[in-house]
């Protein structure tokens, strides 16, 4: 049985975050950490995995993916994470 993820990394220097969907997440973050991810993660190093959900179904797990790059999505990131973003303000 496979399982897939669905991930929030956050760029350490500037605090952007990237959306990201594996069914692999430690070689995926590999990836990402040595510029052979996503394009965004290409251009910057330098990133850490900050959140992740599993599903057992793909259609599930693409179609959370999608949700959370959108506006709806990434307002319940903000809730979800609030108290990791505040201290990382103070």
């Amino acid at each position: 049985m496979f399982m897939y993820y669905v991930y929030v990394l956050q760029h350490i220097e500037s605090g952007g975050f990237y959306i990201g969907f594996t069914q692999n997440i430690e070689r995926r973050f590999d990836e990402h950490q040595n510029k052979r991810g996503g394009r965004t993660t290409r251009i910057k190093s330098g990133w850490k995995l900050i959140y992740y959900e599993t599903y057992l179904d793909k259609k599930d797990a693409t179609g959370r993916e999608k949700f959370l790059k959108g506006g709806s999505g990434r307002k319940y990131l903000n809730k979800q994470l609030k108290n990791y973003l505040e201290s990382k303000t103070k």
